[in-house]
């Protein structure tokens, strides 16, 4: 009982730093414009680094060898899959209703939804981690949390940037992105009352969300980035994109789970 009460505890911290984006709140629309494709460059990086320095090694330990690449290709399947549907539904499925409703849905791009699909299967594995960790001892699962918060954090901050950037109100950006971020206490509990389900889909689950990250980062954000035409700004995007990276991997080195 006191295991499942530290993993509950545990993980819902680890989705309170969902929150980051409250500062963001308190920004001038002017001078929030002019950083969210800063963000939105930072969080291409930590995104790709996340699926290649974080989920993919872990898929590969987890998963048979001869089926892992195979998940992770339909999960970048999947998702290009949904972001066509979602395009389709909220960009053409209702061209002729001109209600302020749907025009408002329609604005709002593809790829706001397909994080906030990504970061939730992401979300659901981080618990999933928490709660064995827990499960094997309090101070094993204290350090784990200490680890998946520092992953978490970089990509939460160009999360909210992409919600923003994407067509969603800030305020409803730092909604959606905290109730995501609570399928993090959902695999925590999951992981406890179905363990060995859990432990069993756990690589599939991995594998699937690397997929689908990459497809989020190289077809979805990057993509975005192009649409800048100032040299000078475009240096400050390929920076932070780099950035990124280095701090999933140099997270992955000081904190490993």
């Amino acid at each position: 009982m006191s295991s499942l009460l530290n993993i509950i505890i545990a993980t819902f911290v680890v989705s309170l730093f969902s929150l980051v984006g409250i500062y963001a709140l308190s920004l001038k629309e002017k001078k929030l414009h002019r950083i969210l494709l800063v963000l939105v460059a930072f969080s291409a990086g930590s995104i790709l680094g996340a699926a290649y320095f974080d989920l993919l090694p872990e898929a590969i330990e987890l998963v048979e060898e001869s089926i892992v690449f195979i998940y992770i290709t339909l999960g970048f399947i999947l998702f290009f899959f949904l972001e066509r549907f979602i395009y389709w539904y909220h960009g053409h499925g209702h061209e002729a209703d001109i209600s302020a409703e749907i025009a408002d849905r329609a604005s709002t791009k593809g790829f706001a939804y397909l994080n906030l699909i990504g970061d939730g299967i992401h979300n659901f594995v981080d618990g999933m981690v928490i709660a064995a960790s827990f499960l094997i001892g309090f101070s094993v699962g204290l350090a784990t949390t200490v680890a998946v918060i520092f992953h978490e954090l970089p990509q939460e901050m160009g999360d909210y940037g992409i919600l923003v950037y994407g067509g969603f109100k800030r305020s409803r950006a730092l909604l959606l992105n905290f109730v995501v971020a609570l399928t993090v206490v959902l695999g925590g509990i999951s992981a406890v009352f179905f363990i060995e389900t859990v432990e069993a889909l756990s690589g599939l689950l991995i594998a699937f969300s690397a997929g689908g990250f990459i497809y989020l980062s190289a077809s979805e954000l990057i993509p975005e980035l192009h649409k800048e035409k100032s040299f000078k700004k475009s240096v400050v995007q390929f920076v932070m994109f780099i950035l990124g990276i280095a701090l999933i991997w140099s997270l992955g080195i000081i904190f490993p789970e």
